[in-house]
């Protein structure tokens, strides 16, 4: 990568965790973040804490009911730039279906075989948002690192549970490479379960000797889907803006059901012999899965993989994908997108 990373963000190929100092951001999130999130406490707290008292068939209908409106509410606090191109995606593939979005920003190329792409995977608990509740963020990356986006839209718990998600992460990669990009070309990107959804891919790709994607960005990733990262973090005084970890806990299991904690495909360990590609993770220095981001960044170091951790101060869960709500959002998403330009491989007689 001829000239380094460019300004504010150190090569990731040092692998080293990042100070706050080099970014240029303040040790303090703003006064506007920290107002938003002793709001978002009071408002969402309540909501958690009777989810997580229900019955599992009443809490299941609770998400079903409130997914609608839910989905609306955030579609409305991050929307895309001006601009912004969306073309559907509905395809038969290999006995089952891709579904998703490819999402183009003013500054982004149509998306081409041969030319590098994101490929996103959003989150929310496997029960609710889609590629319309993440075209915002999605399109902002995009457009700042001038790619073009394929947001994934999988099948949601209850109605679907575990690995179903899973599955459908699978055949969509599959399908990016039978269009014709290349894997190296891949950026992979997502938040909260969309970042385990990256690791089950990470690791049916190994054993099936697919290509990996060339880098991953990841936003307060999901590392351990039982939570009981997560919860243990609560339980030691974290007290998270957005997220009761023991009601989130009941609310994952709609999608986890029966599948066993260590099953390869739910606790993803990473070892050496796997083809790791070069990571971001960003997080609210506040949320309660900042363990999981921890662990998650550990995991890829201990494997030999590159990994750059960021803890954002005063910020809560995939704050990203509000930038109405915490100005840090854009400064985070600026930040992404300098990594993916920084890490894109090198061209022949480039």
């Amino acid at each position: 990568m001829a000239g380094g990373a460019p300004a504010g963000v150190p090569d990731p190929r040092s692998g080293a965790d990042l100070p706050f100092g080099p970014l240029g951001v303040d040790p303090r999130g703003s006064r506007r973040s920290r107002a938003v999130n002793a709001y978002l406490t009071r408002a969402t707290w309540p909501l958690m804490a009777a989810a997580g008292r229900s019955h599992p068939r009443i809490t299941a209908q609770m998400i079903q009911r409130a997914r609608p409106g839910l989905n609306r509410t955030i579609e409305r606090l991050g929307p895309p730039p001006r601009e912004t191109r969306v073309q559907p995606v509905r395809e038969s593939f290999r006995g089952g279906q891709v579904r998703g979005e490819w999402v183009v920003g003013r500054r982004a190329p149509q998306p081409r075989p041969g030319e590098r792409i994101v490929y996103y995977l959003h989150g929310s608990g496997y029960v609710v948002c889609s590629p319309r509740t993440h075209r915002g963020l999605v399109a902002r990356i995009g457009n700042l690192a001038e790619v073009p986006a394929f947001s994934l839209d999988y099948r949601l718990a209850p109605e679907y549970p575990w690995p179903c998600a899973g599955n459908d992460t699978i055949r969509g990669y599959r399908w990016l490479l039978e269009q014709g990009y290349r894997a190296e070309d891949i950026v992979i990107a997502g938040d909260s379960a969309g970042g385990h959804l990256a690791l089950d891919l990470l690791y049916v790709n190994h054993c099936t000797g697919t290509p990996q994607p060339g880098s991953m960005v990841l936003f307060s990733p999901l590392y351990d889907p039982t939570f009981e990262l997560a919860v243990q973090n609560q339980l030691g005084g974290v007290r998270d803006p957005i997220i009761n970890a023991v009601s989130a806990r009941k609310i994952l299991s709609l999608y986890t059901r029966t599948a066993e904690a260590d099953h390869p495909r739910m606790r993803v360990r990473l070892r050496p012999d796997m083809t790791l590609p070069k990571t971001l993770i960003q997080y609210g220095a506040l949320e309660v899965m900042g363990a999981d981001a921890r662990a998650l960044h550990g995991e890829i170091t201990s494997a030999g993989g590159l990994s750059v951790l960021q803890a954002w101060p005063d910020q809560g869960h995939v704050f990203q994908l509000m930038p109405q709500l915490s100005s840090e959002a854009r400064h985070a998403v600026e930040t992404a997108a300098r990594f993916i330009t920084v890490t894109a491989p090198e061209r022949a007689g480039g």
